[in-house]
Parts: structure tokens; C-alpha cells; sequence
């Protein structure tokens, strides 16, 4: 019912929002997105057409892997690009190593945090039963969010305070926090400018239009009375996921987990807020490295956690 679902957006989003405003967040995100696809994919595949753009990411065999060993390479060169850069955007950076592994099985990517006591490093999983699953372009935007500078930033700098903060907030989850945080790393990392093409931008875009759209089917689903193939109509038409994936995901909201789908875009757009809030705070004081710290250094929080913990921080700048 609507007060149990207003209850699971609290959780996962840990933000007092209400349905019909995250599908409003999530209407005006798809917007955004299509004026981007536009932009950069428009000129690079010779179309005008948001379909035809949806189209050519989801279908032409030329965009899309066909080995494991491609994949992983792929991955490979992106921990590489962003190793060699972290020290220009992080003050803080972990002790342990990332590693890239194929698996056949589970999902479709992954990260798995180092050990406390330092006998295993991070590693990063990329599901590679079915190569040709594997957009070229999709590669990169996965491996920043799930690696580095993405969760296993986020994981091990929280794992490596040690006493400081207690044993909990060490090792604890919240999803809004720790995927709000992977997202926002795949859009640092164009600030960074990582990737490597054009092409390979449209993964980030890709990503979005996800996590996005998700805003809108589950509060459509759980909030507003959507049927399930409404839902899945709606991402078919606003995504270049391919119509298996999408419904997997609508099953996944309806069945699993009905609102976690949300901490996603909501977790990045707040980091953003946040970060845009500190640096109209701090004008040409605002130290980005400091700002990711700030972010980094006190365990998983609550993103109202974050706000104040990043306040503090520009108090003292």
C-alpha cells in the first residue's frame, strides 16, 4: 500500500521524498538524457532520431563484444586511465588494489571488497557467459562505477578507517550512499575525461537512462498504478536496453525489492546537490579533492548524514 511504500522510499533513498515527486525527478532526468543522446550520439552514428540512436546501441553487432577476454581487457585499460589520474580528484586514496576477474556466472557485474585484515585485494567481477551481451561501449562507464573510482573507492577508504569510526559503519551498506556514489563516479570520470571516445561516453549515458527511467516505472508501478507493461513500454521507448533486460528489471521492481531501484539517481543527484551547494559556498576556496574526501572518510551515512558532514567541511575550509 501507499503508506508501505512511502516507508521503502524513506529506507532506500533515505531522503523524505514522495512518489509522485521522484517520477517527476525521474520525467525530467529522461528529458536531460535525450537532449544528450542527441548531442553526442546524434553526429557519431549520422541520425537525428532518439529511436534510430536506441536502435543502433541495442542492435549493431559492430558495438558489441565478442570475446571475454575483450571485455576484461576493456576493463583493464579503464582501472589503468583512472589509477594514473585519482591523485588529481582524490586527497585520500586506498591502500588496497582493484583486480578485474571474468566469472560465467551471477551478475553482470560486480565488486567484491579487500579483506580487513589485507590477504585479499578488491576485486571487480564482469560476467562474460555471453560476450556479445556486452555493448563496447557500456564497458567503461560499468568498470568506473563498480571499481575505481567507484565502489571500491567508496568500500576500502570506509574499510581502511579502522578504529576511528565504529566496526559498522565500516562495513555497512546504505544504498542510497554507496550507489549514489557509484553513479556519481561516472560522471566525475567525464570530468576527468577518461573515457575514452565518444563512443564511449554513450555508456554513460546508457547507464543513466537506467537509472533514470527507473525513477519513473517503479513510482509508477508501486505509487501511480502502473500495469507491468506499461512500465515496460516505458523504457523500451526511452532506453537502448534490449526488451529482455527491461523486462527482468520491471520483474526485479514488481517482486524483489520495490524501491531500492530508487537510491540509484536519487544518491547521485543529491552528492550533486551537495557538491554544488559547497562549491557556491566556497567559491575559488572549493578544493575538489578535499570535497571527495569529505565525502569518503566518515563511513557509509545517510545522505541528510552527507549534507552535514560536508557542511562541517566547508566550515572549516
Amino acid at each position: 500500500g501507499d503508506l508501505v511504500y512511502t516507508r521503502l522510499i524513506e529506507r532506500y533513498t533515505t531522503l523524505p521524498l514522495q512518489a509522485e515527486e521522484i517520477h517527476e525527478i525521474g520525467l525530467q532526468q529522461i528529458d536531460r538524457l535525450a537532449s544528450e543522446y542527441l548531442e553526442i550520439a546524434g553526429p557519431l552514428l549520422g541520425t537525428t532520431s532518439l529511436e534510430d540512436i536506441f536502435a543502433t546501441l541495442r542492435d549493431d553487432p559492430e558495438l558489441h563484444h565478442t570475446t571475454g577476454e575483450g571485455v576484461v581487457k576493456a576493463s583493464e585499460d579503464a582501472f589503468a586511465a583512472a589509477k594514473a589520474e585519482m591523485p588529481n580528484w582524490f586527497g585520500r586514496l586506498p591502500t588496497s588494489d582493484c583486480f578485474v576477474e571474468e566469472t560465467q556466472h551471477g551478475p553482470v557485474a560486480y565488486y567484491y571488497p579487500p579483506a580487513e585484515d589485507g590477504s585479499r585485494e578488491g576485486t571487480f567481477f564482469m560476467n562474460t557467459a555471453d560476450p556479445t551481451s556486452w555493448g563496447t561501449f557500456e564497458v567503461e562507464a560499468t568498470a568506473f562505477h563498480e571499481g575505481i573510482p567507484g565502489h571500491h573507492l567508496q568500500l576500502t577508504i570506509g574499510q581502511e578507517l579502522g578504529d576511528s569510526i565504529p566496526a559498522f559503519r565500516r562495513n555497512a551498506y546504505i544504498v542510497a550512499y554507496g550507489e549514489g556514489w557509484g553513479l556519481y563516479t561516472e560522471r566525475l570520470v567525464d570530468e576527468m575525461g577518461l573515457y575514452s571516445s565518444q563512443l564511449d561516453r554513450m555508456g554513460m549515458l546508457c547507464a543513466d537512462s537506467m537509472r533514470a527511467g527507473r525513477l519513473v516505472v517503479d513510482t509508477g508501478i508501486h505509487g501511480l498504478g502502473w500495469s507491468r507493461q506499461q512500465a515496460i513500454d516505458f523504457l523500451a521507448e526511452n532506453s537502448p536496453m534490449t526488451l529482455h533486460t527491461i523486462t527482468e528489471e520491471i520483474d526485479r521492481y514488481i517482486a524483489s525489492m520495490p524501491g531500492q531501484a530508487l537510491s540509484y539517481m536519487i544518491g547521485r543527484l543529491e552528492i550533486q546537490r551537495i557538491r554544488a551547494d559547497a562549491e557556491a559556498r566556497l567559491g575559488d576556496r572549493f578544493d575538489i579533492k578535499g570535497f571527495h574526501d569529505a565525502v569518503l572518510t566518515s563511513g557509509a551515512v545517510p545522505l541528510d548524514t552527507l549534507d552535514r558532514l560536508v557542511s562541517e567541511w566547508v566550515e572549516s575550509v
